[in-house]
């Protein structure tokens, strides 16, 4: 149901940390100009769980207004089921094309209440559901065995695969051929993963550098590889910057650099100082002097 390209985007805020609305319509209507396949808001990246629900609505909304026919996805990430339910109903009434869920954010669920958990999501929000599974960050694997559990209710449609073991993609489709769309997760991984059979990608650096992430799976989809591979070799210096526990200030300082926004993040989160941003602004900064000239490419689709 999903495939291609789909930037979890950051919110933006002002500097009092209200939402600035305005730049984010902006900085999505880029993403929707170079050819993405749909948005997430409300991720990790987003900072999501910096956010009330009623202002993850409003993301959405202004998500949708740039992104028009292109899916627009809400994430779930709430530490009861009770909170997830909520929060996916509203998403739905809010008309979202679907759900992104973190499985259990703090209690970290064995497998039979994950699948609860999953399924008591799922029903209240009766949207398509792709699941973020992310062993490293939340703890929770939801495993090839708990999907194919999972797979008797059809608003399971996908996966967000992000243990950062590059064997799983083949593992999933192993199990399940194409019962889920498998998309990656992990930055870093993308084009390995894209290699053995992932159909879509989450990323993050994309909202910095949206040609390029682009230009990586559209080479990809017309067996250019080597093209790819050569974009993808330019970029993991930058894709690294997504592993990181500064990860939504590392992106958004790329986002400062790359497209002239703002870098404003809501606390505790405080924007990049002293050596760490010195060393991540090198990083950003020697990538764009030797930004790669791209192939032609259709991204009128």
């Amino acid at each position: 149901m999903w495939s291609g390209i789909l930037p979890a985007v950051t919110t933006k805020f002002k500097e009092d940390e209200s939402l600035d609305h305005a730049e984010m319509e902006r900085c999505f209507g880029l993403q929707i100009d170079a050819g993405v396949d749909g948005l997430i808001v409300a991720g990790s990246l987003g900072e999501g769980p910096m956010l009330t629900q009623e202002e993850r609505i409003e993301v959405y909304h202004t998500a949708k207004a740039a992104a028009g026919k292109r899916p627009v996805l809400v994430t779930v990430a709430e530490a009861s089921t009770a909170a997830a339910c909520a929060m996916a109903k509203k998403a739905a009434q809010a008309g979202a094309d679907g759900l992104m869920v973190v499985p259990s954010p703090i209690y970290h669920t064995d497998a039979r209440e994950t699948e609860a958990n999953l399924r008591a999501i799922a029903a209240a929000g009766d949207l398509p559901v792709m699941i973020y599974s992310n062993r490293v960050a939340y703890r929770v694997d939801v495993t090839p065995q708990l999907m194919a559990d999972l797979a008797d209710d059809a608003r399971f449609v996908a996966i967000k695969e992000s243990s950062d073991d590059i064997r799983r993609t083949t593992e999933i489709i192993n199990h399940l051929g194409d019962r889920y769309a498998v998309l990656t997760g992990v930055d870093n991984l993308a084009f390995e993963a894209l290699s053995v059979g992932a159909t879509g990608w989450v990323a993050g650096l994309v909202v910095a550098f949206p040609k390029e992430t682009v230009a990586i799976w559209q080479l990809m989809q017309a067996g250019r590889r080597d093209e790819a591979l050569a974009i993808y070799r330019w970029f993991r210096p930058l894709l690294d910057l997504d592993v990181s526990t500064y990860l939504v200030q590392n992106i958004k300082l790329a986002e400062a650099l790359s497209i002239k926004t703002t870098e404003h993040v809501r606390g505790p989160r405080l924007p990049l100082a002293g050596e760490r941003r010195a060393e991540v602004e090198r990083i950003i900064r020697g990538a764009i002097e030797m930004r790669p000239t791209l192939p032609a490419l259709d991204i009128a689709a």
